[in-house]
């Protein structure tokens, strides 16, 4: 099987966002791409983690003004100040779960700050209370193979060659894809009520997002196997003890801790550190591709 055929199944099936929370907890699923009458449970553990973290005061970072580009975009919203880009998944309604228009977007989003010599530094955060809720379960239903492919491999290729620093700001529940895609980040500031939990084996599939190449060269094949063989939840302090997550925050002042540390990195020469990042990600940049 290819990697782009496997990230297919994936995100093809993975069924976390919309539509969930009107199953019963127990309830079996069946995937199309396992045998006959196979059924797995429903991960109720996912569910209830979301529902949880739903429950706390949303918040979300003010941080500048919409711009320009920022109305072609409609669970996105992308603003700026001060050199620092930050575009927000806004789809709290549906716990910022990706739908295929988003993972195009976010393409779009990273193009534009690649291209504006004023976006020093580039930060993603979730609106409300939960971070990213991995892929919607209505993704990919009218595309071809084809199409799902070049998309993917589109999204993952924004990630992996973006020039300029890329901070993530793991406000809450990050499951899936928005866990898998965070060692693609240069440094990952979480909430203190953030987790991180890859359900794959659960249902039934294989991992994403690079991760198979990222998280056992982050933190060891033993641990990276709990992760993403095993579907351990691991709560923002593990995540930092697994150099997974860069630094934790209480929950209550999250965003106005990382504020200034985005303002300071702004205020660095651009140009050093884009060619210092270069110099630091380059070496692995094929092999990224290639997972």
């Amino acid at each position: 099987m290819s990697p782009q055929r496997a990230l297919f199944l994936i995100h093809r099936n993975l069924r976390i966002g919309s539509g969930w929370s009107k199953r019963p907890l127990s309830c079996p699923q069946t995937h199309p791409y396992l045998p006959p009458g196979h059924c797995c449970p429903l991960p109720s553990l996912v569910i209830n983690t979301v529902r949880a973290l739903s429950s706390e005061a949303p918040g979300g970072p003010s941080w500048g003004t919409p711009t320009a580009d920022n109305s072609r975009y409609d669970n996105l919203h992308v603003t700026f100040r001060d050199g620092v880009r930050t575009i927000t998944f806004n789809r709290p309604e549906k716990k910022n779960a990706v739908t295929e228009k988003m993972f195009a977007d976010v393409v779009c989003a990273l193009e534009e700050a690649v291209k504006d010599p004023d976006t020093v530094v580039t930060a993603t955060t979730g609106a409300g209370t939960v971070f990213c809720a991995g892929n919607d379960k209505t993704n990919f239903q009218n595309l071809t193979m084809k199409q799902v492919e070049e998309l993917l491999t589109r999204h993952m290729a924004a990630f992996i060659d973006f020039p300029k620093p890329l901070v993530a700001v793991v406000n809450g529940a990050a499951v899936g894809v928005g866990t898998t895609l965070l060692p693609l980040y240069d440094i990952v500031y979480a909430s203190e009520k953030a987790v991180f939990f890859t359900p794959f084996s659960s249902l039934g599939i294989t991992v994403e997002g690079c991760s198979s190449f990222t998280f056992p060269r982050f933190m060891g094949q033993a641990k990276a196997s709990e992760i993403l063989l095993f579907n351990k939840m691991v709560t923002a302090k593990e995540a930092y003890e697994l150099h997974l997550a860069t630094e934790v925050f209480p929950a209550s002042n999250l965003y106005e801790e990382v504020w200034p540390r985005l303002q300071a990195m702004a205020k660095l020469p651009q140009k050093s550190l884009i060619y210092s990042k270069a110099l630091t990600r380059d070496v692995i940049k094929d092999a990224l591709h290639k997972v």
